[in-house]
């Protein structure tokens, strides 16, 4: 092949001489050469083109052309090569692959969509998108990534989760890092912000048009699966993953804890903001004090939706589910709205409860994350408590009748729940006799053979009776150093006596 200096030293070889021969042994090549570029030159066509050389696909290029077209050039080669083959095709598939490349890109020209550069204005625009965080503890993280339109400002913020609350509150903190609100908000159509599509057009959710209303902005979504519609903030979390994540490239080695994660993102903010931007050649951070005065107020307090997720206190226990567990709150708030988010993540996670009274948002409880099954509870929020004891129970009367024995004493309690444990019979007629004795001996007296009846277990008919019969109440009969209160012997005598049978009188005392 000839270079283009060999070729115009041919062509002025050719002029001087005007024979393809004289001009070929001028230049030492063939005449055939000087003949060739001679009538490249005189067809007005370009100095060293290579003349086209018949191809073997190009009998097959109209059928290419009619599959790229039908299929809108998503045909593959292979599938292409198999289907000339079929028709008598004799090339190899490297050759395929090649007329087919040159088919699509003669199908894309004219197809391929034009971005007309955005000229942005201050205070109108701002972008939000996600990108995966590094892995702390075993559980991933996630990162929230804005970029401001005008003054192309970042905003990195670590999130546990990408749930509506955890997504309010880093746009909160969003706002007020930035100085105010733009006019429109832009995202993807994620289920925290578009619930459906109904004839191509978004159906937001109720949460999301609650948070816009109050901080007085359009939260709009892009077309879905088109990320070129809001390529700014595409290419900040690209740069903020690159910097954050603990890859090879950027020698960062894995975070111990959460705290370790926001410091990072907060030095990645000081240094983007802070260094000029190759589109603007200004430094975003003095850009953005220039578009401060465009942005709206944030509010003073936060949407309640920031404070995480709304949950309602059951009407008799303080305690709020939250992701599958339980978590208890002040027993004054039974049937109040609070609200319930989580911060951190791991070992330090914790679960935040606030609730919104007249004095404004006041953080009542924060637990440690619970289990599913384990509730979460501070014994300060059940007031009055009492522990529950297994067989311990509360002994309450529901008629007159079991009223008037329980008003004996607390033997009558004992006796009631000891009489119960064995499955005693009869228990309302005995209780009914017990009420009849206390008439007529005493309330002291029977109260006290109630108790006894219920230390050794008598529970049988007339057991209370005759313990209340044999009770000590009364002469008590006391030995003394005259008299005993064992056996006599007088009766040993009768003894061996014929007539006498032997007999032994209990009554008899031996005298001292």
């Amino acid at each position: 092949m000839k270079f283009d200096g060999e070729i115009m030293e041919i062509l002025a070889a050719y002029d001087l001489t005007g024979s393809l021969r004289a001009a070929a042994q001028l230049t030492g090549c063939s005449h055939h050469t000087v003949s060739r570029h001679v009538a490249a030159r005189d067809a007005g066509r370009p100095i060293a083109e290579q003349a086209r050389r018949e191809r073997v696909t190009d009998a097959f290029m109209p059928k290419l052309e009619e599959w790229v077209e039908k299929s809108e050039g998503k045909i593959r080669a292979d599938k292409a090569h198999e289907k000339l083959t079929a028709m008598g095709y004799t090339g190899s598939e490297r050759t395929t692959r090649r007329a087919m490349e040159q088919v699509r890109a003669a199908y894309r020209l004219g197809r391929v969509r034009v971005h007309r550069p955005w000229v942005t204005e201050p205070g109108m625009w701002l972008q939000y998108d996600f990108g995966d965080g590094p892995v702390i503890d075993g559980a991933k993280t996630v990162l929230f990534v804005a970029w401001v339109a005008w003054s192309r400002f970042r905003i990195v913020i670590a999130l546990r989760d990408r749930t509506a609350a955890s997504v309010f509150a880093a746009l909160d903190r969003t706002f007020r890092i930035i100085g105010g609100a733009p006019t429109y908000v832009l995202t993807d159509n994620e289920k925290t912000v578009t619930v459906s599509h109904i004839a191509g057009v978004p159906v937001r959710n109720q949460q999301t048009v609650d948070f816009a209303r109050h901080y007085a902005v359009t939260v709009l979504t892009c077309q879905p699966a088109d990320p070129a519609s809001k390529g700014g903030v595409e290419s900040s979390v690209k740069l903020a993953k690159a910097d954050i994540v603990p890859k090879d490239t950027n020698l960062r080695t894995a975070y111990d804890s959460f705290t370790e994660l926001e410091a990072a993102c907060d030095e990645f903010m000081a240094e983007v903001n802070n260094r000029e931007h190759r589109a603007t050649r200004r430094k975003p951070a003095a850009m953005l004090i220039e578009e401060q005065p465009r942005l709206h107020r944030v509010p003073g307090n936060p949407h309640t939706v920031a404070f995480g997720l709304a949950r309602t206190v059951a009407a008799n226990t303080p305690m709020v589910a939250f992701e599958n567990a339980q978590y208890s709150v002040p027993a004054h708030l039974l049937g109040a709205r609070v609200f319930v988010r989580s911060h951190g993540i791991g070992a330090d996670e914790q679960v935040i409860i606030v609730h919104i009274g007249s004095e404004g948002p006041i953080e009542v409880a924060r637990h440690g994350r619970a289990r599913p099954g384990s509730p979460a509870i501070d014994d300060d929020h059940f007031p009055g408590h009492r522990a529950k004891v297994p067989g311990d129970y509360t002994i309450r009367a529901r008629s007159a009748a079991e009223a008037d024995f329980l008003a004996i004493g607390a033997g009558a309690r004992s006796w009631l729940l000891e009489a119960a444990a064995v499955g005693t019979a009869r228990m309302n007629q005995k209780m009914a006799g017990a009420v009849a004795l206390a008439k007529i001996s005493g309330t002291a007296p029977v109260d006290e053979a109630l108790g006894t009846a219920a230390t050794y277990g008598r529970f049988a008919t007339g057991d209370l009776a005759s313990i209340l019969a044999a009770s000590p109440r009364g002469k008590a009969h006391r030995a003394d150093e005259k008299t005993s209160l064992a056996q006599g012997t007088a009766a040993w005598a009768t003894i061996g006596q014929p007539g006498k049978p032997a007999t032994a009188d209990a009554n008899l005392e031996e005298s001292a």
